[in-house]
């Protein structure tokens, strides 16, 4: 049984080798985890659903990359280095990946295998602390969770290796391998520059748990990169030497205005992550890791960030599901029996929660795939891209980005580009402004001194062709 000095101290936790068959049982889990999600993604893919224009700049740093080359991203802009974007070098491991399998596609199986991995890190963890039984239920509510699912259908971004990463960090904190919390927790700040906030945080906790300087190094760690990466590389790299989204952090608009920061969607936000985590997890030290990505998220400007919806919260998903392990074994050590009643039901209560609003979230679109993944215009969007040559320089807006970036120099609509070879458009979804109802109108306002000849019409996507030289004014 595991001992406690009281309810908020150190919890001692068993360093049993393990029962037979939980490993192969967690992995199987995340194999299931993973292959959900995909079978998502390929839907997704099928009916030409584009979220975003973020899976297309993925693709392009990882082409870059599997070149041997910096991560220079056309669709942000000519020239434009990623890296001023946001700070993950660590995404270089995505080029010998693109290199054996190059196509865009690549990346959100990528996505989705690192998703499957720390669920089945936190099965694995969770099976060795609770049981069988209720570890297998834990690792299972974290499979389906919001956050994850919201992610998968976001399509591919850096947070990718963060889950894991997280996951892989905060359950050897919960056995008590504390070199190996921090040893997995270093790298995150190169996944992305406000995770290293994120390993303040965990330093924090591990150096309340392990009672050694080893968590306050941690801390260290990640504060200092967090101002290396925001104050130094990012605006060395930045077109207009900046920090890009630092203007979005309005704390003088908060201090005059602090009830601007209680906005409705923040608190559906914080509700549907206790509901998630049981509430039991709350009780657990880890839950503070919580705090730096729901900061700079809540203090932001832009309301996109506010919500339960995208890919920001899928950091937080092992997070809470690690505090809630933690949490539930601190729960059979407390003096008051309604606690230790809870702690034993929680399992059952987070896999129910997460069972409820299944039918609210991504993955319950494969139960009606014709209603949800239509491909009507596929034949349409496929004989669209055919049109286009290999190696072409195209502006594009995001309908049919993605399956353009494998073979072609892709840039994107909004920006001032060069005189492309081929314009491609989705009238329908494509997001073009409303005035530009056709092909040849983008052209004609895009490249006035240029001449494009329009190639083909079919479904709401056309494709316009450069003739000619370009005229100068």
């Amino acid at each position: 049984m595991s001992r406690v000095r009281d309810s908020l101290t150190v919890v001692q936790v068993p360093h049993a080798p393990g029962r037979s068959g939980d490993a192969l049982t967690a992995t199987v889990l995340g194999i299931i985890a993973a292959t959900m999600y995909t079978i998502f993604s390929a839907r997704q893919w099928a009916s030409i659903v584009v979220p975003s224009w973020d899976l297309g700049i993925f693709t392009q740093l990882a082409r870059r990359y599997a070149a041997v080359e910096s991560p220079i991203v056309q669709i942000k802009g000519e020239g434009y280095n990623l890296l001023g974007d946001h700070f993950h070098p660590l995404l270089v491991l995505l080029g010998p990946v693109y290199a054996a399998f190059p196509h865009a596609f690549t990346l959100l199986v990528v996505q989705n295998l690192l998703f499957g991995l720390a669920c089945a890190v936190l099965a694995h963890t969770a099976m060795q602390l609770l049981g069988r039984g209720s570890g297998l239920l834990v690792g299972g509510a974290c499979a389906v969770s919001w956050g994850l699912q919201g992610a998968v259908e976001a399509q591919f971004h850096e947070i990718a290796f963060a889950v894991p990463l997280l996951a892989l960090s905060l359950t050897a904190l919960l056995r008590r391998h504390f070199v190996a919390c921090a040893a997995w927790a270093m790298p995150l700040v190169f996944v992305k520059e406000d995770l290293g906030l994120t390993v303040a945080a965990i330093g924090v906790v591990l150096a309340y748990r392990s009672r050694t300087p080893l968590g306050i190094w941690l801390a260290s760690w990640g504060v200092a990169w967090f101002g290396v990466a925001s104050l130094i590389v990012l605006p060395a790299l930045n077109p207009q030497d900046e920090w890009a989204y630092a203007g979005s952090i309005d704390l003088p608009g908060l201090l005059s205005d602090p009830s601007s920061l209680f906005h409705p969607e923040k608190g559906v936000t914080l509700l549907m992550l206790a509901l998630a985590g049981g509430f039991i997890a709350l009780r657990s030290p880890l839950a503070l890791v919580l705090l730096p990505t729901l900061a700079w998220r809540f203090v932001s400007d832009n309301p996109g960030y506010w919500g339960h919806t995208w890919q920001y919260s899928a950091v937080l998903m092992p997070i809470v599901f690690c505090a809630l392990v933690d949490a539930v074994v601190q729960s059979r050590a407390s003096r008051h029996r309604w606690m230790v009643r809870f702690g034993r039901r929680a399992p059952v209560i987070v896999v129910i929660v997460a069972l409820a609003l299944l039918p609210q979230l991504p993955l319950a679109k494969l139960l009606h795939p014709s209603e949800h993944f239509s491909t009507s215009r596929a034949e349409a969007a496929q004989a669209a891209v055919a049109r286009v040559p290999d190696n072409a320089v195209v502006v594009s807006d995001i309908g049919l980005m993605n399956y353009l970036v494998d073979r072609s120099t892709v840039y994107w609509v909004g920006n001032d580009n060069p005189v492309p070879d081929y314009i491609v458009v989705d009238l329908v979804a494509g997001g073009l402004p409303a005035e530009w109802t056709t092909v040849a109108e983008a052209a004609r306002v895009m490249h006035p001194h240029a001449r494009f000849q329009t190639v083909f019409s079919r479904d709401g996507f056309e494709v316009a062709e450069r003739v000619g030289t370009v005229s100068r004014p």
